[in-house]
């Protein structure tokens, strides 16, 4: 089955956390929306938090992340690798592996919370009103089945009613959207290049209509060249089908082009959510401030990209204080010994006892 194939593709996705290592240059456009008055959250995160079983330890992958999505929110979630990115989207998609389980908090998805749900129900939302872009694109598709097979039972598990005709029309529709030409339906995987190949995934994602779609490193696994233009087709789609959608990724670069909010996390704690002109040009956490200055696209004339020095901590130890404490250039006392709450300020939710000092700076 075609949910199966993508629900497995998740372990290879987890094994490739690969950094892009190219430069988008281009001139930006930030999305302007509103903060969001009045409009449906799609998506609700209250208090989540996951585990990892490894041995006799336990992994805090995720730790009390909490967060709203409204309609046609575009939220770029970025952090480096163990922040917790992937595993908040895979709990979101109910994709967590055997060994890992939500350790408390709920989320609401279209006002269902499908931390609750049994897998048999959730089985009758996924790929249907959400679904996930992986960035592993060859290993969720079938080797031995045309791509318009695979279309077509994505299709049949949600709209058994469809006939052949519609079926085909549809499936001709979403290879449209993504640019690729009707003689893809006979082709196997095997035929097409590694961006024909995210196209035909970005396709089977969005082949049932979802309200909600996830697009995790989506662009990570390809050449440069290749990057840029999946990088532009996501943006054109969601103008164009007015998606509500999380981009997932190492650089802050993508967010800027597609997303117009922003959840910066770290050790699978939110740090910093905001608009995203608020948190990438006027950053209040010093871990959001420190992955800016080492961006190169984020940097003031004349000034060097900076590392950000020390190591992420071992997630499997219990934690006091805030995990950045270490590496911060902020730090005091009180850091060490207690974990900020996330609060608001402004537009912003950040979780920083400094941020009257870092917004001087």
């Amino acid at each position: 089955m075609v949910d199966d194939r993508l629900s497995r593709c998740f372990h290879s996705a987890r094994r490739c956390g690969i950094l892009l290592h190219w430069r988008w240059v281009a001139t930006r456009t930030i999305p302007q929306t509103r903060w969001g008055e009045g409009r449906v959250k799609v998506l609700q995160i209250r208090s989540v938090s996951i585990r990892y079983v490894v041995g006799k330890k336990e992994v805090r992958a995720v730790e009390d992340v909490s967060f709203d999505v409204q309609e046609r929110d575009v939220v770029g979630l970025v952090g480096e690798s163990g922040s917790g990115k992937t595993t908040l989207a895979h709990g979101i998609m109910r994709l967590l592996p055997p060994n890992a389980y939500f350790k408390n908090g709920e989320i609401l998805l279209l006002g269902k919370n499908i931390v609750k749900m049994k897998e048999n129900e959730v089985r009758k939302y996924r790929w249907k009103d959400y679904s996930i872009v992986f960035q592993k694109s060859m290993n969720a598709l079938s080797p031995v089945h045309r791509v318009g097979e695979q279309m077509k039972e994505a299709l049949l598990i949600h709209q058994p009613n469809l006939s052949d005709e519609q079926m085909m029309k549809r499936i001709r529709e979403t290879l449209d959207l993504v640019r690729l030409p009707s003689r893809v339906i006979r082709l196997y995987p095997h035929e097409l290049s590694g961006g024909m190949m995210q196209r035909v995934m970005i396709a089977l994602a969005l082949i049932n209509n979802p309200k909600f779609v996830i697009f995790d490193e989506a662009t990570t696994a390809l050449d440069v060249v290749t990057q840029g233009q999946i990088l532009e087709e996501i943006k054109k789609l969601v103008k164009d089908l007015s998606l509500t959608a999380m981009v997932i990724t190492h650089d802050i670069g993508v967010v800027s082009e597609i997303c117009n909010k922003v959840a910066v996390m770290y050790a699978g704690r939110l740090m910093e959510f905001g608009p995203l002109d608020k948190v990438v040009y006027e950053p209040l956490h010093p871990y959001t401030k420190a992955l800016l200055k080492s961006h190169p696209d984020f940097l003031e004339p004349g000034e060097k990209m900076m590392g950000i020095p020390g190591n992420l901590p071992d997630l499997t130890l219990p934690m006091k204080g805030c995990a950045f404490a270490p590496r911060c250039p902020y730090a005091e006392k009180i850091c060490f010994s207690e974990t900020p709450k996330p609060v608001e300020v402004g537009e912003r939710v950040v979780a920083c006892f400094k941020v009257k000092e870092v917004e001087r700076t």
